[in-house]
């Protein structure tokens, strides 16, 4: 894609970080065959164990933005003096290497004639289903949107501390409504009244100042990272009751879709998926005396929908995993992949925290 100017002209790298929740690999240049993922569970159906030759990254379809995006940037492997794509000397950083070339050759690899040291691809299901692979030997991460405890409650402490849990963002969950119901007035819930919807005690939207509609209670598919924070931070477990839920949808696009194309529901979403001037409006929460608005708080901790989003990894981190992590947990990474995708990036300590888990550089 040539570089243009213009007020009307998006960048290329504006367009790499907004459109990496449908998929970018084509626009990134991705070769080899690989796929970034652009549908549930695309480069996880293989039943044998992953190709040591790449990294295969695989689970939550709220960390898949991030992943997809660094996977995408991974592969173009674009110089040291495109600027828009890499430009490392923005970051503090001395090299005129290409991207993968630079952060892969921390950890001894070297360039390849493929185009890089080692591709990367990345799938979409949800946190269950990654975690597990990840326990198989089918993907190198296990992208999840809740800790791997409560993912795999039945795992015992042994099969637990295999998991070595990367944090690369952090999400805020906004509670979002049909659009006919924000425009009849309902822009606020208590949290309370959020539990009375999701127990199956609050069934129509009138008792909300709302029109006389019945509320279609949307959930995430059980074993969703999404749903199991959810019933952590607001019905107090992760296998809390949810009688008041009509549908369940596997992925947050589609929870999305439903949302949009009805007219009396409620979903609660990954932070990434929302549109300020969407068709699925974000409503404020009030807790205990604080309201909690879209754009403005969802990062405090008195706000219980915020949670870690993890790549985890399995039987420690190689240096090829730490290769690519470290690139997200960069100053460069958090800018390009995660603040981007409309998550929340790590503090400057939190990252240096994350990076001390990964083994040492060459």
């Amino acid at each position: 894609m040539a570089r243009t100017s213009g007020s009307d002209i998006v960048s290329r790298r504006n367009v790499l970080a907004g459109v990496g929740i449908a998929g970018i690999g084509t626009l990134a240049g991705c070769t080899g065959g690989q796929s970034t993922g652009t549908g549930e569970d695309s480069t996880e159906t293989s039943p044998t164990q992953s190709d040591s030759s790449h990294l295969k990254a695989g689970g939550s379809s709220t960390v898949y933005p991030i992943a997809n995006t660094a996977a995408s940037y991974w592969m173009a492997n674009a110089p040291a003096s495109d600027t828009e794509y890499w430009g490392p000397e923005q970051y503090g950083i001395d090299t005129e290497q290409n991207l993968a070339d630079y952060w892969a050759g921390l950890y001894g690899f070297e360039t390849s004639s493929s185009g890089v040291p080692f591709s990367v691809a990345v799938g979409l299901s949800h946190s269950g289903t990654g975690l597990e692979k990840l326990r198989r030997g089918q993907v190198d991460f296990g992208d999840a949107s809740a800790p791997v405890s409560a993912e795999l409650p039945d795992a015992s402490e042994e099969e637990l501390s295999k998991f070595t849990n990367h944090v690369v963002g952090v999400d805020a969950q906004p509670i979002v409504v049909s659009q006919a119901i924000y425009d009849a007035g309902v822009t606020k819930l208590t949290i309370e009244e959020l539990r009375g919807i999701y127990r199956g005690e609050i069934t129509n939207w009138s008792e909300l100042g709302g029109p006389d509609e019945a509320i279609q209670a949307v959930g995430r598919a059980e074993g969703s990272g999404t749903d199991t924070s959810f019933r952590v931070n607001v019905l107090g477990g992760p296998d809390a009751p949810m009688p008041g839920v009509d549908l369940r949808k596997g992925e947050n696009q589609q929870v999305k879709t439903v949302v949009a194309n009805s007219n009396n529901a409620i979903a609660y979403m990954a932070l990434a998926f929302i549109e300020p001037d969407g068709a699925v409006p974000p409503v404020a929460l009030e807790i205990e005396g604080t309201t909690y608005e879209y754009g403005k708080n969802l990062s405090e901790k008195g706000y219980p929908l915020a949670r870690d989003l993890h790549m985890y990894t399995y039987d420690g981190t190689s240096k090829k995993e730490a290769a690519f992590l470290n690139m997200i947990l960069s100053e460069f990474g958090q800018q390009t992949f995660v603040e981007p995708n409309n998550y929340l990036t790590l503090t400057d300590s939190r990252r240096e925290e994350e990076r001390s888990k990964l083994p040492a550089r060459s």
